[in-house]
Formats: structure tokens, C-alpha cells, sequence
């Protein structure tokens, strides 16, 4: 064994999605390529006085759930940094998030055990390979596409990728953008309409005449029953079924809440989930993206929809009977929560796509007076550690 590897024991999963072990020295380590249970050698990559980083170098003792990473660019040198989980088997990764969200609700949002045991749940299994409809990449000197190599800032440039959308892996092998550095492609996977986007004043090349262009670059997707408009730089959620899994779970914490009152669909994007909402339920949209703001507006014309742009901290808040927020993945921060539950609302439905900050602002909306109801675990992002985390409060 080389003077700078250890061997380790990794015990649980790390939100960051590594997993925890022991150091010698008792401080806390965190390994990526580690399932918890395994026995892994590991070099240390970063030293820090209450922790340290390392990565494996090889499996002593593998667990059950390794399996052979089924896309080849994780496994060629240098590998590509996506999909981290590639190793951990679908069924695993599942209930590795479960924990990584359960831990993150006991710790930091101060819930009792047996009351998070009972409380969370997971959804339905989503699409594991060719789902993702955004893709955001990088441009070499020469144009040609790829991602980040695992720690590091080195390009790999690939040809395909597991997890995109059929209609994004095809641009990737053979579209250019000389003088951009960041390209982001996007699908509509059920209208077949397709855009890209870059920084800069990249020169484009080798796009098929289908794919609309640059900043004003707009296409559509259909989720449900309503064909949603998202511009280039509008945020949209990863592929339309976990769209439709996020307003499933969104309508089932609301409950009849959704006819009760007005609703406020805060940090509401596009229109996701006010459109959504029954015909006749008068809705207040808060987005602080001018793209954002644009496709609600074009989407929700057929509905009483109210669109205010700027940020939730600084709105002054009307009566609600019913709360919906999807805040940025810092969550919502005692300011906008605040803001949110002065509108007297008696539901709030938290969606939040990071453990530890849907956590914190469970523990902040308890301080305001709500109480945790239930919190679900949907999967929208398979072979990395993301999750969404559906939450509902109520007082």
C-alpha cells in the first residue's frame, strides 16, 4: 500500500454524494466512489483541519449494490465528472436519497426520528437513461462539445451521453460552437423542437436546421394536458415525466386546498404549476427571470394568473389559502419564508431540490408557525445525488 492511501470502511451516504468514513486521526472523511458498507483504499485529495476528501483507488470489499457503469465515458481517463452515481445500482441510489433526505430532516430541520420515519416516502421511479431534455456542456478551442472530467476543469469531449435525450446526444457528437465555452442544449422530447444556447458570441456549426438558435431561442413541451413554452435561458425541470411527477405530488400535498382561496406559486418559473391549478383558481406567480417571466405569460393567458416579477423577499404579501414554492437550490431563507407565510395561507407546499436547504426551511416555517406534514422523495436526476424533495406544512 503507497504511503498516501488508507484504508477505510465507508459507513453512510454524504449529501454531497460521496460517502462518510473514518480517518485514522478520528476526523470525518468523505469518499467519492464509495458505497457505504464497502471497504475501499483511498488517496487523500484535500486536507482540512476538521476533514479531509479522498477518492477511491480501489474496492476491498464491494458491496452488493457496485455495478459496471453503463455509460463508457465514466470509464475511460480522464472520465467525465457527470453522473457520479454511475457505480451504485438504480434500486440503491433510490434509497440512498431517502436517507440523504431523512438524515438532512432530523439534523437540520430538527424533526423528531419516528416522526420523519413515518412521514417520508418515496415516488414513483423515473427514467434512468435518455431522459435529461437540458444538457449544459462545454466547448473546447476547437468547437466540439463535452463535459468536465471528474475533478477537474479538463474538457472531455464525447460523441454521445447515456442520460440525454436522443435528440441532444445527436448534437453533441456533431455540432461546433467556436469562442463559447459554456453551449447549453435543450429538447422538447414530446414536439421534437430543439434550441442552443452559448456565452459569448460563439460561431455555431454543424446544426442541423431543425435546432432554433441563441438568446431568443424558444421551443415547447408538453406536459399533462398543456404544451408549456420555455425560452433558452427560462428554467425547466429535467424531462417531462419528472415534470409531471413534481405537479402530481404538488396537487396531492395541496389537497383541496387548491379551491379553497387564492393561491401564490412562488419562484414559479414558467408556469409549471400554476397551470396546473383548476381553471377558475385565481393565482399569484412570483419569478424574478425575465425569460421566466415571458413564457408564464404566453402560457398562462387562458387563466386568472397574476405575474409579478421580482424577488418573493421583496413582495408584499396578499391573503392565500394555499402556498406553493420552488425556491433555487439555497431554498427559501428566512426573508422569503417570512414573506411567504404572512399571506395567512393555512397549506404550504415546499419543493426543494436539495436536502439540507429543504431541511432548513422546514425547520423556519415551523418557527412560523406550520407543521410538517409529510415530505416526498422523487428521483428526477438518476446517477447523481440531486433529488427533489416535495414537503408538505400546514397550520
Amino acid at each position: 500500500m503507497a504511503s498516501d492511501h488508507l484504508d477505510v470502511r465507508a459507513e453512510r451516504i454524504a449529501a454531497g454524494g460521496g460517502s462518510i468514513a473514518r480517518h485514522p486521526d478520528g476526523r470525518i472523511m468523505f469518499v467519492d466512489g464509495a458505497i457505504p458498507g464497502e471497504l475501499v483504499r483511498v488517496r487523500i485529495v484535500q486536507q482540512r483541519k476538521d476533514f479531509a476528501k479522498a477518492a477511491v483507488v480501489e474496492v476491498l470489499e464491494s458491496s452488493a449494490d457496485r455495478v459496471v457503469p453503463p455509460c463508457r465515458w465514466r470509464t475511460v481517463d480522464p472520465a467525465c465528472g457527470g453522473c457520479g452515481w454511475q457505480h451504485i445500482s438504480i434500486e440503491r441510489q433510490r434509497d440512498l436519497k431517502r436517507e440523504v433526505v431523512a438524515d438532512a430532516l432530523r439534523r437540520v430541520g430538527r424533526l423528531p426520528p419516528d416522526h420523519v420515519e413515518e412521514s417520508l416516502t418515496s415516488g414513483p421511479p423515473l427514467p434512468a437513461d435518455r431522459f435529461r431534455t437540458t444538457v449544459r456542456t462545454v466547448a473546447d478551442r476547437r468547437g466540439r462539445l463535452g463535459f468536465r472530467a471528474a475533478q477537474s476543469h479538463d474538457l472531455v469531449t464525447i460523441d454521445d451521453c447515456l442520460v440525454a435525450h436522443p435528440g441532444l446526444a445527436e448534437l453533441i457528437g456533431v455540432a461546433r460552437v467556436q469562442g463559447a465555452t459554456d453551449v447549453t442544449l435543450r429538447v422538447g422530447a414530446r414536439t421534437g423542437e430543439r434550441l442552443a444556447v452559448w456565452d459569448g458570441p460563439g460561431r455555431p456549426d454543424g446544426f442541423p436546421s431543425d435546432v432554433a438558435l441563441g438568446e431568443r431561442a424558444i421551443l415547447h413541451e408538453r406536459v399533462g394536458d398543456r404544451t408549456l413554452r420555455v425560452s433558452a435561458r427560462s428554467f425547466f425541470q429535467s424531462s417531462p415525466e419528472a415534470a409531471e411527477a413534481l405537479v402530481a405530488e404538488v396537487l396531492s400535498a395541496a389537497g383541496a386546498a387548491v379551491t379553497d382561496g387564492p393561491v401564490v406559486d412562488a419562484y414559479g418559473g414558467v408556469g409549471l404549476f400554476a397551470g396546473a391549478m383548476p381553471p377558475d383558481t385565481p393565482v399569484t406567480l412570483l419569478e424574478l427571470s425575465p425569460s421566466s417571466i415571458a413564457d408564464a405569460r404566453a402560457n398562462l393567458v387562458d387563466r386568472p394568473v397574476r405575474v409579478v416579477e421580482g424577488a418573493v423577499e421583496e413582495w408584499s404579501p396578499v391573503g392565500a389559502s394555499l402556498v406553493i414554492a420552488d425556491p433555487a437550490r439555497r431554498g427559501l431563507g428566512e426573508a422569503a419564508a417570512g414573506v411567504l407565510a404572512a399571506t395567512g395561507c393555512a397549506t404550504f407546499v415546499l419543493v426543494s431540490c436539495d436536502a439540507a436547504a429543504g431541511a432548513r426551511d422546514v425547520r423556519t416555517l415551523v418557527a412560523e408557525g406550520f407543521r410538517h406534514r409529510r415530505s416526498v422523495v422523487l428521483d428526477p436526476f438518476p446517477h447523481t445525488s440531486h433529488v427533489e424533495v416535495v414537503s408538505l406544512l400546514t397550520r
